[in-house]
């Protein structure tokens, strides 16, 4: 009887019981967010990347001292400006002067001359980050905060003025299973005031939000649905004393948005890459109601 040479690979392939397989793909556990960022899904469809208006110029560069990102936006072409490209300018420093205990988050000069400093560090305490913003004018409007992660699937975060402690904003959101939950304070909440409260639904293709504002004065519902890889729609509801107001979108492979407003509002962009790090962004609005047309463009080099 004669073997074979290659037992190896006469071997058939071993065939799993599909529950075996299916139990080593989990979907991976959602991280908490911040507050704010709550309807970030739906927000990016209909929000993000619409150039409808003037003629923007960036441009981002990484420099080998340590790490540091500079930043350039220039607005080109001002009507109501003096200057006809007033430009603002941020530093990002990982690791500032070789020192990584901390990283300056921004530095930016704004183009009417105001100043912004971020600073943060995750060097203090595991699973505890610090951070401090600064206009570098009025000393009391210094605000720190921290940003605490240690427990598990939920996220704390406190900020207050330097000066005064008093004057402090908080928030928490937890998450368990397809759910965030969240919730965001002043101190109005001592005086009958009711805190902010917010939730998330994200289960494969389907997301959907709620805030709850202002004593429910002011409420925020956001939906999604990823059709497809390359297709992704997007709805929000946004209800106030002063009226409702309805945005429905999609977005097609991340390059080509439109979106329409309830006020028959119709906003449109398209995003080529010319080349590597070479991109452009244009858009064009047009109001039904009002008769009026605009349209912008922006080039980004990275």
């Amino acid at each position: 009887q004669r073997t074979s040479p290659f037992p190896v690979l006469l071997r058939a392939p071993a065939h799993h019981h599909p529950a075996e397989q299916g139990s080593s793909i989990r979907p991976a556990a959602m991280a908490p967010v911040k507050f704010d960022d709550i309807p970030k899904v739906a927000n990016e469809v209909l929000n993000d990347d619409y150039q409808i208006s003037g003629y923007v110029f960036k441009a981002k560069q990484k420099t080998s001292w340590g790490g540091a990102v500079l930043s350039t936006q220039v607005d080109l072409f001002q009507e109501k400006e003096k200057c006809v490209t007033p430009a603002k300018l941020a530093w990002r420093l990982p690791a500032p002067f070789g020192c990584p205990a901390f990283c300056i988050d921004k530095l930016e000069i704004e183009k009417s001359g105001k100043f912004k400093l971020e600073a943060s560090s995750d060097k203090v305490y595991p699973g505890v980050k610090v951070d401090c913003k600064s206009d570098l004018v009025d000393v009391s409007k210094i605000a720190v905060g921290c940003t605490a992660t240690s427990v598990k699937n939920a996220q704390f975060k406190f900020e207050c003025k330097a000066a005064a402690p008093q004057d402090f904003t908080a928030e928490a959101t937890y998450t368990i299973g397809i759910a965030t939950c969240g919730l965001k304070f002043t101190p109005k909440l001592f005086s009958s005031a009711q805190p902010d409260l917010g939730l998330r639904l994200f289960s494969g293709p389907f997301f959907c939000s709620l805030l709850a504002k202002e004593k429910f004065g002011n409420l925020s519902a956001t939906a999604h649905y990823k059709a497809s890889p390359d297709l992704r729609c997007a709805a929000a509801c946004n209800y106030t004393k002063r009226g409702t107001g309805v945005i429905i979108g999609c977005t097609y492979k991340g390059l080509y948005k439109v979106k329409v407003t309830q006020d028959q509002t119709i906003s449109c962009s398209a995003k080529h890459a010319v080349a590597k790090g070479f991109t452009l962004l244009g858009g064009a609005q047009y109001s039904l109601q009002k008769g009026s047309f605009s349209y912008g463009l922006q080039l980004s080099i990275e």
